[in-house]
This record gives structure tokens, C-alpha cells and sequence, in this order.
């Protein structure tokens, strides 16, 4: 479904006039372990007023599905627009075989910048904070995105270097054991006393800079939380005192064979001997830092965009804020991604950008992360690349209310792979056994209709074949 190189050329010639003269900007703000835990997702007891604005100014995809749900393979996918490996080394395996001469495929910043773009990452973009290997991510002569960024960076602050930022607490506090370092955490204090609030700074300094440019700019802003462990500055854990959470849905480990674990990354960290599937005091007490988190990240996406105001380029730049995949908050008795669930796959999508017709409006196509990059593409008036998976998603910007059948987001990790549509999920596990889940959720994808369904496994198997 990808349109052809002639195409393409009618279609830029066509729409030549949608940005005037002026190549837009492009601003990709990726939040870490978002799943749609906001207001603007119908979630009443988050406060994010500045995602909330943003999805105002926009396009809210509330299907969105990302690849994998693992940090690096589903950041792989989404800026190479490409299916890929299920490992979060995705990336650097790709620049180890770009090393070795062999053919690899192109990512969404090195294309922008072969079109005359000036492309910049700050904070976590690809799998390294940073975009650097090394024993502390910082080895400049091991880029994780060769040929990808003009700038790279990553300021640190007490946290001494990328691979203590990444899981830094309060003050510097950085991870030496995961089994000593609390799993939650809210210190009195200014946002620059975690991790996020170092970066924000230096994201906005770049951005006043190359607004000042005469060249079009690519920035992506890679927002840390509300990666473990849930660490805020405790005014936002206030937001929550008192708040009444809703009950969590389907909150049991499942019957029968499913992608089910056991929580490992979170339980690794100090839980003072409790269990969030046994004590619903402890598990409010996640939920509410996590939440924490949350609104801390909506306020570090609030002074990028105010910067971006004030820059005088938000007129010209596309702004599109992605969740890197989701996170369960006890549904499946699950604390955690990883899972081929619901809510480890889907994420938060809201894609805004200059003389949008349509704002303010929800779409409820399923869409996947690989269709950012020709979408983007799309937006920027330029061709794509010929071997991208996904497709633009203009059609559904231009009109949210459009419906496409057709419609399906493909994710794959360890223990399997699974395809979504609009009215199924189906599992694939590794060693053949199906999970077929009905949709919209009815059931919160705990009863397995695969075997009274041969006909529906049967096809939506067809489009898991290859991967």
C-alpha cells in the first residue's frame, strides 16, 4: 500500500503550497513507559494539562500500537519505520552491521537530514540516553544512530553519566543495585532534582538555537519518566493525596497459557517486602507515583512547547508526542511491560502540525509506530524512503472520523508475536499456541476464543507470517 516514487512526486507537487516555501520543522517529544494515563485519554484523575493542550492543537490516535514492549526494539521500529529485531541492542545491531559494510536500512532523522535537515536528539531517544555504547553510555566513537544526528546529547548533572541517568532518583542517587534503590520515591524539591529536569534546560537551549537557523530542524526530546523507578519531586505526588483511583480492571493473573510474567523489572527493586497484587494500599501507593510521574513528564513537555512558542517556530514545526509502549498497572495481575497485552502495547499518539483543517479530534484507527516515519514524510512534503512497513497516516489527520477495516498493528517480543485489528488480538506464542482476544474490549482480553474461531486465527495469522 505504499505509494510509488511517481506518486509521490504528484502528490509534493500537488500539495507543493501546504507549508508555503518553508520546509516545516519537525518536533518528536518520546516519553518513556507512557501508556495513555492522561486526561485526554478519558483519564479524569491525571492531571496533564499540557499534553492535554497539545492533543487540542492536533490529532489524538486512541489506537495507537507500538512494536514491541521493550524499550529499544520499539524505538528501532518507530525511527527506522521498519519491523525489526526484538532485542533492545536493535539499534546497535544495526550500526555494528553498518560497520561491517553490510546494507542496512535507513533511520527517520538520517533521512530528514539528507533532505537538508539539522537533526538533534537530547535525553532518551533511542534505547541509550545519549545515544552512546560504552560501560557508561558515553563512548562517542560507539554511536547507537551512525549518520543519524548532527548533535547527540545528554547532560547527565549529578547523575555522572547517561547510564546513571537513566535510572537516576533524587540528587544524583544513581542504580547500583536495583534490590537497594526504592521502587518509588517523591522528594520536596525543584524539577531539576531528577533526572528529566536536567535535560528540559538544555532541550529548550537547543531548540532556541536552532530556530535561529536558516535550515529546517528535526528535534527529538526523549523524556525519561515515568520509566522506573517512579521518581518526582513530591508537589506532583500532591496532586494525588486524596485522590480516589478507580478500581483496577481485570486485576488477576489470567487462567490458562498466556504472555503472563512475573513482573521482574519492577519487582527487583526495593518493595519493603510488600506485593502489589495482594495489598491494594501498596498498589495505590504505585499507582499515585506513578501518576506522579506523569504529571512531572506533562510539565517537562509544557516548557519544551512554551520555548517553542516563544521561539517564534511553532507556526512552521510538526509536533508529535509518542509513547514508547505501555505499562500495566495491575491489569493481569502484571506490574510492568513486556507482555503481548493491551496495555503493554498501546500508547499514547497525538500528532500536530501547521495549517491543520481538522483539531481538536480523536481518531480510533489502530495504527502502529512504523507509521510515523511516512507520515512525517508525508507532512514535510518529501517522498519516503521505498522499504518502510508502515503507511502515512494523513488520511486519518485529515479526517479522524475515517474508518479503514483494513487496519492492523503488528508487535512482536521474546515470547511471540501478536496482531491487532479493530475487533481482534491474536497471539502467536513461540512455540505455535494462539490467544485470540475479542475487541473492543469486552473482556479485558482474558477469554481466549481461539479455538471456537479456527477461521479468524486462520487469517490473522497470515499477516504475522515472516516476521
Amino acid at each position: 500500500m505504499r505509494p510509488c516514487c511517481l506518486f509521490w512526486f504528484f502528490l509534493t507537487s500537488l500539495n507543493f503550497g501546504l507549508f508555503a516555501s518553508e520546509k516545516p520543522n519537525v518536533l518528536l517529544i518520546c516519553v518513556d513507559d507512557l501508556r495513555p494515563e492522561l486526561g485526554c485519554y478519558g483519564k479524569e484523575y491525571i492531571q496533564s494539562p499540557q499534553i492535554d493542550a497539545l492533543a487540542k492543537s492536533g490529532t489524538l490516535f486512541e489506537n495507537h500500537y507500538v512494536q514491541a514492549p521493550t524499550c529499544g526494539s520499539s524505538r528501532a521500529a518507530m525511527l527506522t519505520g521498519r519491523y525489526g529485531s526484538r532485542s533492545n541492542a536493535s539499534l546497535f545491531e544495526r550500526a555494528n552491521k553498518l560497520a561491517q559494510g553490510k546494507k542496512v536500512n535507513l533511520t527517520m532523522p538520517e533521512w530528514f537530514r539528507k533532505q537538508g535537515y539539522t537533526t538533534v536528539a537530547i535525553g532518551k531517544v533511542s534505547h541509550h540516553p545519549g545515544g552512546f555504547d560504552g560501560p557508561e553510555w558515553n563512548d562517542k566513537d560507539k554511536p547507537e544512530m551512525p549518520g543519524s544526528w548532527d548533535r547527540s546529547l545528554l547532560p547527565a548533572g549529578p547523575w555522572q553519566h547517561p547510564k546513571g541517568w537513566m535510572h537516576g532518583l533524587a540528587n544524583g542517587e544513581i542504580r547500583e543495585k536495583a534490590e537497594e534503590m526504592s521502587v518509588y520515591q517523591a522528594v520536596a524539591g525543584p524539577d531539576s532534582i531528577y533526572p528529566d529536569g536536567v535535560m528540559i534546560p538544555e532541550a529548550i537551549s537547543q531548540l532556541q538555537s536552532l530556530a535561529q537557523e536558516e535550515k529546517p530542524f528535526f528535534l527529538a526530546v526523549g523524556i525519561l519518566r515515568p520509566h522506573l523507578p517512579f521518581g518526582a519531586p513530591k508537589k506532583y505526588l500532591d496532586l494525588y493525596q486524596g485522590v480516589k483511583l478507580p478500581p483496577i480492571p481485570h486485576p488477576n493473573k489470567p487462567e490458562g497459557r498466556t504472555t503472563w510474567h512475573q513482573s521482574g523489572e519492577f519487582n527487583k527493586y526495593k518493595r519493603w517486602g510488600k506485593d502489589a497484587n495482594k495489598d491494594a494500599a501498596f498498589a495505590d501507593e504505585v499507582r499515585r507515583h506513578y501518576a506522579a510521574c506523569v504529571s512531572y513528564a506533562d510539565t517537562m513537555v509544557g516548557k519544551v512547547m512554551q520555548a517553542l512558542e516563544q521561539t517564534g517556530a511553532k507556526e512552521n514545526t510538526i509536533v508529535v508526542l509518542w509513547g514508547d509502549h505501555g505499562w500495566h498497572l495491575g491489569e493481569h495481575g502484571i506490574w510492568g511491560k513486556h507482555s503481548l497485552f493491551e496495555e503493554s502495547l498501546r500508547s499514547p499518539l497525538i500528532i500536530s502540525y501547521p495549517k491543520q483543517k481538522i483539531k481538536n479530534e480523536r481518531s480510533s484507527a489502530v495504527v502502529q509506530s512504523v507509521d510515523l516515519f511516512p507520515t512525517l514524510c508525508t507532512l514535510a512534503n518529501m517522498a519516503p524512503p521505498q522499504e518502510l512497513d508502515g503507511e502515512s497516516l494523513l488520511p486519518f489527520l485529515e479526517n479522524p472520523k475515517k474508518q479503514d477495516p483494513t487496519q492492523s498493528a503488528i508487535s512482536y517480543f521474546g515470547i511471540g508475536k501478536t496482531v491487532r485489528t479493530a475487533e481482534h488480538r491474536l497471539i502467536v506464542q513461540k512455540d505455535g499456541f494462539v490467544e485470540l482476544y475479542e475487541h473492543p474490549l469486552k473482556n479485558g482480553e482474558t477469554e481466549n476464543i481461539a479455538e471456537e474461531n479456527p477461521e479468524i486465527v486462520a487469517r490473522l495469522q497470515k499477516q504475522l507470517e515472516g516476521l
